[in-house]
This record gives structure tokens, sequence and C-alpha cells, in this order.
């Protein structure tokens, strides 16, 4: 079990970041990372996710190769149960399932953070026929796996602070999206 959370993690990485933008930048040439280093809004909450993919990479570290120093994690005991366990890995393969079609479904138009300069369509077909946002679906599902995998204030953090940031990132996506399709978003938002 110890080395699940490192061999997940190296393989949802590479799915889900370093694959899904090498097929973006090959069909389009364009850079589908955008994050900036100015001080909007934007920018900040890709600030936060990298901190957030910091706590993570450490916590994973910490757990699979200096379990010794796993107490000063502030694990939380009673969550320390197998069955919790086996739901928290079965959450966290189930949304790097979800995540990885649902950005098979977006295509071209996948970006991490807003593309104010290449105007994508707007995606309403497969998993986005039930959820706008069926990506930060599957991470808030990743979030609360690993939480309940490894449950301590670290990975609880992550979670909070993981929800917050997503519920903030999509309403900014959503004027954005409203500002660029009009009555069309308007109409999608209304039914999804």
């Amino acid at each position: 079990m110890k080395y699940f959370l490192l061999l997940y993690f190296i393989a949802y990485v590479t799915l889900v970041f370093f694959w899904r933008f090498y097929q973006v930048r090959r069909m389009t040439g364009i850079n589908p990372v955008v994050f900036r280093k100015s001080d909007d809004a934007q920018d900040f909450i890709g600030r936060v996710f990298k901190l957030v993919f910091t706590v993570v990479v450490l916590v994973i570290l910490v757990n699979s190769f200096l379990p010794s120093l796993y107490r000063f994690t502030g694990p939380i005991t009673w969550l320390e149960h197998s069955t919790v366990q086996w739901i928290g890995i079965t959450l966290l393969l189930l949304s790097l399932i979800w995540i990885f079609i649902a950005q098979y479904h977006m295509g071209q138009s996948w970006r991490i953070g807003i593309d104010q300069e290449n105007r994508s369509p707007l995606i309403e077909n497969g998993l986005f026929r039930f959820s706008r946002n069926p990506i930060y679906v599957g991470v808030m599902g990743t979030m609360l796996g690993l939480f309940l995998v490894i449950p301590n204030a670290l990975t609880l953090s992550v979670l909070v602070l993981g929800v917050v940031v997503i519920s903030i990132q999509v309403r900014l996506e959503e004027s954005y999206l409203f500002e660029s399709h009009g009555a069309t978003y308007r109409e999608y938002q209304s039914r999804v």
C-alpha cells in the first residue's frame, strides 16, 4: 500500500497533465497552460494550485519513504481504517478514469487556466452533458480519495483549500464562457 500512492501519483500526473498537455500542444500548437505571473485572481489561483500540488507531493513522499514522519502530519486516527482506505483507493481510481474521459471529451479545448487569446468551442457532449465542470468534479474526487487513504491534517487542508479554489476557478471560467459564447452558454448553463 505504501507505494500505491506513489505509483498512482505518477500515473495521474502523466495521464492528466503531461499526456493531455502533449496532445493539445501537438493538435493546436498552443500552450494549454495559460497561468501567468500577474496579480489577478486567475494567476493567484494558479499559484495556490501549485502550493496544493506541492503539499500533495510531500505527503505522498512522506507516506512512501519516511513513514516515521507521518505522525507530524496530524493523523486523524479514527479514520485510519481499512474500509475507509479502500473507499479512498476506489475513489482515486474512478476519479482518474473520470478525468481522463472528460479531458478526452474536451479535446483541443482543454486548458489549465483561462485562455483569453485562443477562443475554443463550447463543449456540451460526453460528460459535459451531465456536468459543466466534470474535470473539476474528478479533481475533487481525487482530493477526497487522497484524504480517505491518508487521513491527516495536511490532506484535509488540501481537500478544503482545493474545493474553495476550484469553486472560485469555476466562477471565473463561467464568466469567461458567458463573455465568449453569450446566450449559447446561458442556455447550456440552464440545462446542465
